[in-house]
């Protein structure tokens, strides 16, 4: 005997085998659809998961470098330091500071300027330009891939609605063609407007949020080696001149 849990089961999963054959005869548009909006969304995700860990690795590996560089007494113990905390943005800059730094005290020993057991840089100003730049690189590579994130929210809705008007359209063709409203005549051409719809808002939506989530650690991180800047250019200042 049918139970009623069984027989209404039964229709659901006829009803949900029938869409997806019947969005199987759809067409070709509906293929090229769906497929850009599959690509979207897997290599959003895959962003997504990527940046997730590495800038949670980078805020870990930063909070390791400051604590080993406030202990430090010298910049060259700091740079020995840096092989174990890679990841953080924040070496970045400290490496093209220290560069700098290192750079005019050897132009000054070479030019005979140099007084001995104290080192000294000639501009402050250079040592600041190369952290500035050091800055900008660190960052540019901190949000390199997002950009496809905010193309993909951008992007994925009107794709998904293409393929929502060509689905429609598709089943007035049918409509027009066979006579009939019948659901087994429309049913290609809406099952294509539906499931494009919904593979639109499913590959921009996590896309948006994941940008927006992205964007404001981005803005965390650039804040610290803003920071970090000043911070070494203080200890510069101090030491050096």
């Amino acid at each position: 005997m049918t139970t009623p849990t069984a027989l209404a089961l039964a229709q659901t999963t006829g009803a949900s085998n029938g869409l997806l054959d019947a969005f199987g005869r759809s067409g070709p548009m509906a293929g090229f659809v769906l497929g850009s909006l599959a690509f979207l969304s897997v290599v959003s995700w895959a962003i997504l998961i990527w940046k997730f860990f590495h800038i949670r690795r980078s805020r870990r590996h930063s909070r390791r470098f400051l604590e080993t560089f406030r202990s430090s007494k010298r910049f060259s113990e700091v740079s020995a330091a840096t092989a174990r905390v890679a990841t953080s943005p924040l070496v970045g800059v400290f490496q093209a500071g220290y560069a700098e730094i290192d750079g005019q005290i050897r132009a000054a020993g070479d030019d005979g300027q140099a007084q001995p057991g104290r080192y000294r840089i000639r501009s402050l100003d250079g040592v600041e330009r190369s952290l500035r730049r050091a800055i900008a690189s660190e960052t540019q590579m901190l949000v390199r891939g997002a950009s496809f994130l905010a193309t993909t929210a951008a992007a994925a809705p009107f794709i998904g609605l293409f393929g929502t008007v060509w689905g429609i359209m598709r089943a007035f063709e049918d409509i027009g063609r066979t006579g009939s409203t019948s659901l087994v005549a429309v049913a290609p051409g809406i099952a294509e407007a539906l499931v494009n719809t919904a593979a639109g808002l499913a590959a921009a939506i996590p896309a948006l949020v994941g940008y927006n989530y992205l964007g404001g650690q981005f803005k965390r991180l650039r804040a610290l080696m803003e920071d970090f800047a000043l911070e070494f250019m203080n200890l510069a200042e101090r030491n050096f001149t």
